[in-house]
């Protein structure tokens, strides 16, 4: 019985073996080398949670810039107006999209807001012990990685619209400093989850 407990809690670094995370082979390594790639091997990311924490708070620096500053800037007749990601959902609001002006919201307010948030909770959980067990930990992660695709709605609006409206001195859009920022959010946010490793969940555990 006791063996069996053993096997079921068994993981591959307890046992000498190591994934290449280039070739994704596992086995035991010589000399710290994948035997398949030659890519040099470690248990875990090096200072992964170091980078990932890194990455948040540049994220969350400029996700102020981003909510400030106009994504847009509409030409019309000559008349520049500016709107922001906030002000843009306004509009569609007013004129009746409510439904559109949620998508937004959600895309560009609300989902980079939990996936900083949630990424802190899981740096916080791989050093000390969390009041969330393992299971719903991995769950929270997952749901990271999932909405992380979704949350370049709002820049891909601006884009389409800055192909579609192009109608010289009658109307024209072009996309403002805030879409810089809020791209930059975006892809900082999408890296750090990548240099998180979730095993890091299970060792605090072990």
């Amino acid at each position: 019985m006791t063996d069996s407990a053993e096997m079921h809690f068994a993981t591959a670094a307890s046992r000498g073996l190591l994934v290449c995370r280039v070739c994704h082979k596992l086995g035991a390594p010589v000399d710290q080398h994948c035997t398949r790639c030659g890519s040099k091997l470690s248990s875990r990311l090096p200072n992964g949670v170091q980078q990932c924490l890194a990455l948040l708070v540049t994220a969350l620096l400029l996700f102020i810039p981003a909510n400030l500053y106009p994504i847009m800037t509409t030409n019309l007749l000559g008349t520049p107006s500016q709107s922001t990601i906030v002000g843009g959902v306004l509009l569609f609001i007013e004129h009746g999209s409510y439904g559109i002006g949620l998508i937004i919201f959600v895309a560009s307010v609300v989902i980079p807001m939990i996936k900083i948030g949630a990424l802190a909770i899981l740096c916080r959980a791989a050093r000390t012990r969390s009041t969330l067990d393992n299971m719903e930990l991995m769950r929270l992660y997952r749901v990271v990685e999932f909405v992380g695709k979704w949350s370049m709605v709002d820049v891909f609006v601006v884009a389409i619209l800055v192909g579609l409206v192009q109608l010289g001195s009658v109307a024209s859009i072009e996309p403002g400093l805030a879409a810089i920022a809020f791209c930059a959010v975006v892809i900082l946010t999408i890296i750090a989850a990548q240099r998180f490793d979730p095993r890091l969940i299970w060792d605090r555990q072990d």
